[in-house]
């Protein structure tokens, strides 16, 4: 089996060539994302290793599939840049449901903490001999109310750190979880009684810019959004301007509605040409990372074997045990006896 890698980094190669030790797999890794030019880079590949950030529309399918690609592998749990309609019947996609819930749900930690207790900022003032405390008071988390929107693995997990730094936990899912004990509430609540509200829901049609103007209005004035799930799912320009009016207090973003073009890429001598991007970018009580939740050793290794697992099995005519197609349940998630209505 040969595998056309596509938008590869280094940690991505150093994780797949480690493993791909023991299977023996012929991969070729591309710098480039994958999309309408870059497809025709797959002939003569059966297989297509793609990131959240590819473009696999309708055209980069069919290039693929005339080109003779039978699998598109994610090595992600995200799936929102992909034409699942246009794949149906032509193309299997898989994706890595669960890497490690841990990375992203203690990423997400690690931003409220450090909005919160500024200590980026104070590692930039103690670095040029500074030691100055004036305007890095921040709260005491404990008994603070926090929000999780969605109540997955990573939510779930997210709601047990919380809790484990005496938070109190509001949790909101359109698929309730009876057994984790979370306490459940409708959005109203959630919104009018959160102090912190973070995001661990996928992108779908229902959850596209959940947090809204309408949203934003209904939550506490200086409320804390974190968002370590999909950019898609908050109103951009809508948060801006209630960061301008100080409604929203603070933002940890790891990921942005527009960051194909500029995430996991170094502009460091280059001018921002998104405008909004820049203004987030601007505000101090904003802190921006680039989609770096997953990143540990942990993931990338689970990543890796997940992936591999997926191409052994395609390549034996087995069970896809992580596809994701067009014709589906709600989640658009494979239930294992309709993955036969797939192809």
């Amino acid at each position: 089996m040969k595998i056309a890698f596509y938008d590869a980094k280094n940690y991505d190669k150093n994780s797949f060539n480690h493993l791909n030790e023991e299977y023996g797999y012929k991969i070729k890794y591309f710098d480039y994302k994958l999309n309408e030019d870059t497809a025709k880079l797959s002939k003569g590949y059966e297989v297509v290793c793609a990131f959240v950030n590819d473009t696999i529309n309708e055209d980069v399918i069919n290039i693929l599939h005339e080109q003779g690609v039978g699998l598109i592998a994610m090595r992600c749990a995200g799936y929102n840049n992909v034409d699942f309609e246009a794949a149906y019947n032509k193309i299997h996609v898989v994706r890595v449901p669960a890497y490690s819930p841990y990375a992203v749900a203690e990423h997400a930690l690690a931003l409220i903490m450090t909005l919160n207790r500024k200590t980026h900022k104070a590692y930039s003032r103690t670095r040029d001999n500074n030691f100055n405390i004036n305007g890095l008071q921040g709260f005491d988390l404990y008994q603070k109310t926090i929000g999780v929107i969605g109540t997955g693995k990573i939510g779930q997990i997210f709601a047990s750190i919380c809790k484990g730094v005496g938070m109190k936990v509001l949790a909101y899912d359109k698929f309730p979880n009876e057994t984790s004990g979370l306490h459940y509430v409708d959005l109203p609540t959630l919104y009018a009684q959160s102090d912190i509200i973070s995001l661990h829901c996928p992108l779908l049609n229902d959850t596209h810019h959940i947090v809204n103007e309408s949203s934003l209005n209904q939550m506490k004035d200086g409320v804390m959004i974190i968002n370590t799930s999909r950019g898609g799912l908050i109103d951009t320009e809508a948060l801006i301007d209630c960061l301008k009016s100080k409604k929203v207090g603070y933002a940890g973003l790891d990921v942005y509605e527009e960051e194909s073009e500029y995430f996991f890429e170094d502009f460091s001598e280059e001018i921002i040409d998104d405008d909004i991007l820049a203004r987030l970018l601007s505000f101090p009580n904003v802190l921006v990372t680039s989609h770096q939740a997953f990143l540990t050793a942990e993931a990338l290794e689970n990543i890796a074997t997940t992936t591999f697992e997926s191409i052994i099995s395609f390549e034996n005519n087995h069970e896809l045990v992580n596809e994701i197609c067009y014709n589906c349940d709600k989640k658009n998630v494979c239930k294992p006896e309709e993955q036969t209505k797939c192809f």
